[in-house]
């Protein structure tokens, strides 16, 4: 009989499915509301959610001022700044498909980060796979800036820049977190993550926008799906994978996400993607495939 999976065999291919989604729902929202104003209404849900199952449940909260501290600082880097960056890069014109091969670039980033961080030794195949990454990249975002007139190529640039600042957050993110929550509750510390996201994605969407956010189906079920989904189902699948020390396992199936993404907002919005950019995005995976391999 056939040995029932894991959970750390099954929980990165779950993360991954509903992870690749956020790129959908950022999309989906944006004719109806600001997205740093969305996303700070989905952290205030999911944090009262969690927030009242851990004290159902009486789940231990932190209780050293260091615990606190580090548990906000990860939530701003984790969501804050990253989901911050990457849905106000897709409202301000990102295609999802891309906005998420930029994103499937955090193993890359992580490798190319680790002798600094960790000490740890790259070799020359992941150095290959980097530089494959990087040329998949290329490809893919140089036929959108090609095509953009040149008094408005700062409309195109920023948006992509900022997307790639978020991307560099999540994976500082998942360092911090490996290295510095790596123990405690994950109900009530995922709580102390959002209240640090709050922190920092309130000011920006009251500094930055209008703070509009219309209420009608689209955005009632997209945010039912972000915080049950996503915020909370998601986010606690990478934590508790983090702590089990399988994260390059999920790190490797990242590269799933970009063609994820791009099926569904295709399907769902007409995005589509050139020869050249498709064929930049299978360089990309195959550049993250091979830069985490062991």
């Amino acid at each position: 009989m056939t040995p029932v999976p894991t959970l750390n065999r099954l929980a990165p291919f779950t993360f991954v499915l509903i992870w690749s989604t956020g790129w959908i729902v950022a999309r989906a929202i944006a004719p109806y509301a600001d997205p740093l104003t969305f996303l700070a209404l989905r952290y205030t849900l999911a944090g009262l959610c969690l927030a009242g199952f851990a004290l159902l449940v009486s789940a231990p909260w932190p209780r050293r001022p260091a615990e606190i501290g580090h548990g906000l600082v990860s939530g701003i880097l984790i969501h804050a700044i990253y989901l911050g960056g990457v849905w106000w890069a897709i409202a301000n014109g990102v295609p999802a498909g891309i906005s998420a091969l930029i994103a499937a670039l955090q193993p890359i980033m992580t490798a190319v980060l680790a002798p600094w961080l960790t000490g740890e030794r790259i070799r020359s195949g992941q150095w290959f796979g980097i530089a494959l990454g990087f040329l998949g990249i290329v490809l893919v975002v140089t036929p959108k800036i090609a095509a953009t007139d040149s008094g408005q190529l700062g409309a195109v640039v920023v948006p992509l820049a900022i997307n790639v600042a978020a991307m560099l957050s999540v994976t500082l993110g998942t360092l911090y977190q490996k290295r510095f929550v790596a123990t405690g509750d994950l109900r009530t510390t995922t709580v102390i993550q959002y209240v640090g996201a709050l922190i920092a994605t309130v000011p920006a969407a009251m500094l930055m926008e209008e703070m509009r956010f219309e209420v009608n189906l689209v955005t009632v079920g997209w945010m039912a799906w972000s915080v049950l989904a996503i915020s909370i189902g998601a986010v606690a699948l990478l934590l508790l994978l983090i702590r089990r020390g399988a994260v390059a396992r999920a790190a490797a199936l990242i590269y799933l996400v970009p063609p994820a993404a791009a099926v569904q907002a295709y399907l769902l919005f007409g995005e589509t993607l050139t020869g050249i950019q498709l064929a930049g995005m299978a360089l990309t995976a195959i550049g993250v495939w091979r830069a985490t391999r062991h």
